[in-house]
């Protein structure tokens, strides 16, 4: 990302538990100079080595060293990438001080999905015509989608990151928070070195390590990266050519993407729909959908077929509403933020030529951040393991709130309201014994 923890393959690992996310980074890319001085290191704070019994990072850089050697990386790609191969506290602190936070979809959606990056992705479509037409044909994936990834990773290779690379990586590597994450991310990183697609200088992306203008982490650039312009390369910080291609493998192969099908639509839901069942792990066929009395916006009915859907409300039932299939899974799997990965598919509707989402007819309360993390308190003394108590909406506090609402008989749409916290705070009520939401 820069869009800094914006869809990246970090931020599933770090807030899968958390629908919620970080602004996208202002940072531009800026190439490296020809000849890069070495990184100053900064020493490991105290604890940093906690997970690694008290092994300095000199030495616990020689052990992942010794690990990439038997990965097959070259002695050579080893000398050439050492002097990045530093610690920097400042990293580490940038990951653990990360903030993330609850934002209304439609004011994320707005300001993400606007129009200009609607016509920026259909301008890309056609400018590299040849390159989208050869990515769908080989993986299936339609050029909206793989656009609308781009727009929203690196508007489509303005904000890559100004960062090295293998300093990022090895810094988290030696945190001990993700270590083995982290460690495997780096060897993949000399990998990528080894092979000839990048040189260790120009391994220039986000502090977190991801790289390039959709910004792969390293194993996901190693296993995915494709090219695709034919130059011997993979090199997905400046050929177009091979980031459209990546991405369609990667979404085909890697998110299991399916050729053919839908991923998200805009729809009307009735009033009196039942809300319990409008969730992203209730699956029915459109047709019966439709029986509920769900249509598209504008009334017309949904097709009378099998094809499995489930309803998405990102905001609850009076706001936006869509119908999510199969490969909608491709999106919480790039990024498990609700927000993030709602828009994306959104993005990715328009830029196909699908019209702006309708607004809700009147505005949609959020609770304050304050009363959102008491809610998420009460859900815990009743028994739900809601992950960080962080006043964030993630997944897990999602699933308690529509379990709550079940149990006092309101409207189980899973979003939080002022009456369930006052209800709760009458007298919470026992989830059962070791409830665990997920």
């Amino acid at each position: 990302m820069p869009m800094n923890c914006l869809g990246s393959r970090l931020a599933v690992a770090t807030i899968a538990a958390s629908f919620a996310l970080a602004l996208p980074a202002s940072a531009q890319f800026a190439p490296p100079p020809a000849k890069p001085a070495a990184p100053k290191a900064t020493a490991p704070s105290p604890r940093a080595a906690s997970c690694h019994n008290g092994a300095s990072f000199d030495r616990f850089l020689a052990d992942v060293k010794s690990q990439a050697v038997a990965a097959g990386v070259s002695q050579l790609t080893i000398a050439e990438a050492s002097p990045y191969l530093v610690y920097d506290q400042g990293i580490v602190n940038r990951d653990r001080g990360q903030r993330v936070f609850g934002q209304l979809f439609t004011e994320f959606a707005g300001r993400m999905a606007a129009p200009y990056r609607m016509q920026n992705g259909q301008q890309h479509i056609k400018q590299h015509a040849a390159a989208f037409a050869r990515a769908e044909k080989e993986y299936g994936v339609p050029p909206a989608v793989i656009a609308a990834f781009w727009g929203l990773e690196s508007d489509f290779g303005a904000n890559m990151g100004n960062l090295p690379t293998l300093k990022s990586l090895v810094s988290l590597a030696y945190d001990c928070r993700r270590s083995e994450m982290f460690v495997n991310e780096t060897i993949a990183a000399l990998k990528i070195i080894d092979r000839g697609d990048l040189t260790p200088d120009e391994m220039i992306g986000s502090w977190a390590g991801e790289l390039g203008q959709t910004q792969f982490l390293p194993v996901h650039y190693v296993n995915y990266a494709v090219d695709y312009d034919g130059d011997g390369r993979r090199d997905l910080l400046r050929s177009e050519d091979d980031v459209i291609g990546s991405t369609a493998n990667y979404i085909a192969n890697g998110l299991k993407w399916r050729r053919g099908e839908p991923w998200l639509e805009e729809i009307k839901v009735p009033q009196n729909l039942p809300w319990d069942q409008t969730d992203l792990t209730v699956q029915l066929p459109r047709s019966k959908w439709g029986q509920l009395g769900v249509t598209y916006p504008d009334g017309r009915p949904l097709p009378n077929d099998n094809l499995p859907s489930s309803i998405l409300l990102p905001m609850g039932r009076f706001g936006p509403a869509f119908m999510a299939y199969a490969n909608f899974a491709a999106y919480t799997e790039w990024n498990n933020s609700l927000i993030y990965s709602t828009t994306a598919g959104y993005l990715a509707t328009r830029i196909a030529g699908a019209p702006p989402m309708r607004k809700p007819a009147t505005p949609v309360a959020q609770l304050p951040f304050n009363e959102l993390k008491q809610l998420q308190q009460l859900l815990v003394q009743a028994g739900f393991n809601v992950g960080k108590v962080d006043g964030v909406l993630g997944q897990q506090s999602r699933a308690a709130v529509k379990a709550m609402q079940i149990k006092y008989g309101l409207p189980a749409d899973s979003w939080p309201t002022a009456e369930l916290l006052a209800r709760m705070r009458g007298g919470t009520a026992q989830a059962q014994p070791g409830a665990t939401i997920r």
